[in-house]
C-alpha cells in the first residue's frame, strides 16, 4: 500500500522487528557513507520474496522504501502485475493520487504518482518493478 507499506510490514518498523518478522536477507549492504552526506540507508535483499526493503534514519533504522518484481504483489486487492498501464494509472486516480509523471529512460518506462511516492516501471511486456517508500527522518521517524 503507498505510504502505509507492504504486508505485514509497515513503514517505520525498525530494522531488528523486520529481521524478526522476516529473518536475515540474502544480501545487504549499508548504501550511504556518513561522513560525506551524513545520511544513513541500509538495503535488504530477500530472493524468495523478490523484494528488496530500504531502511532510513541515522538514530535508528527503520523501514522507507520497498522495491518488488514478486508477481503475486497486490495494489488496493488487484494482482498488481497483471495490469496494463494504463489499469494501474486507473487504479491510483481512482484512490485520489493525481500527481503523474512519466519518463522513459534505456527502453524502460517510468510511471510515477508522486504524492503516492510510488513509481512502476515498465517494458515491452509490462510491469516489471514498483518501488514505493516514504521520507524518514534522521531519528527514523516518518516525516
Amino acid at each position: 500500500m503507498p505510504l502505509k507499506g507492504y504486508g505485514e510490514i509497515p513503514f517505520g518498523m525498525s530494522l531488528d522487528e523486520t529481521v524478526k518478522l522476516l529473518g536475515m536477507p540474502e544480501f545487504y549492504e549499508e548504501l550511504s557513507d556518513m561522513e560525506e552526506t551524513g545520511n544513513r540507508s541500509i538495503y535488504y535483499e530477500y530472493e524468495e520474496l523478490e523484494t528488496n526493503i530500504y531502511f532510513e534514519g541515522i538514530t535508528k533504522s527503520v523501514v522507507a522504501c520497498f522495491e518488488t518484481e514478486n508477481q503475486e504483489a497486490t495494489l488496493y486487492e488487484k494482482p498488481v502485475f497483471d495490469l496494463t498501464k494504463e489499469e494501474i494509472i486507473d487504479l491510483m486516480k481512482k484512490q485520489g493520487f493525481k500527481e503523474l509523471e512519466e519518463e522513459t529512460e534505456d527502453d524502460e518506462l517510468r510511471v510515477s504518482f508522486e504524492d503516492a511516492l510510488i513509481d512502476f516501471f515498465f517494458d515491452e511486456d509490462g510491469l516489471t518493478a514498483i518501488s514505493w517508500g516514504v521520507l524518514v527522518d534522521d531519528q527514523g521517524d516518518i516525516i
